[in-house]
């Protein structure tokens, strides 16, 4: 099953693309940002609707996942991320992809087992999980994060990282 993550963001959107080749199991496709240029913000979400659509065009992907908005003490922000998110979930209706929306918190419950990880561990732990021979651009491993958490939800295994990271705690105490 192909899955792309997104993170997204007015000026970066962070893009992942996964093979949940079977529970336990992923593939790493591909992983990139979408820039976005010019000053007029309307058509910034051109260009991430633009950009998503792209993605799913030379990707396939069967599901799509993004992250929920949080609320930032800047409300302008907070409202450009949440335009950014629309845009990039209409180009997944559009394709006739079915949408998960994940909480921040969530995702790095699923990816690295503690919800108030750092970037730097969840960029770690896509590192590993999907066998790269590098650290991923943050934006780019936010959204990987982002598909992994799908693909663990799809699949029923959303807790097991918490099961496991509270079996390799209770070991350590």
């Amino acid at each position: 099953m192909i899955i792309l993550g997104i993170d997204p963001g007015s000026r970066v959107t962070g893009y992942g693309v996964i093979d949940l080749v079977s529970p336990f199991r992923f593939s790493y496709v591909c992983s990139g940002c979408i820039r976005t240029e010019g000053d007029i913000f309307v058509n910034k979400l051109k260009q991430i609707y633009d950009g998503v659509s792209e993605i799913i065009l030379q990707t396939s992907p069967e599901q799509f996942a993004i992250e929920e908005p949080f609320v930032s003490k800047n409300v302008d922000s907070s409202f450009k991320l949440c335009h950014a998110r629309a845009s990039a979930i209409l180009a997944a209706l559009n394709a006739g992809l079915p949408v998960g929306e994940y909480s921040p918190r969530k995702v790095k419950q699923a990816t690295v087992g503690y919800g108030n990880a750092a970037k730097e561990q969840v960029q770690q732990m896509v590192m590993k999980l999907l066998k790269l021979d590098r650290v991923p651009q943050s934006d780019a491993a936010d959204a990987l994060a982002i598909a992994i958490c799908h693909a663990n939800t799809v699949t029923g295994l959303s807790g097991f990282s918490n099961q496991v990271t509270g079996i390799a705690r209770s070991r350590l105490h």
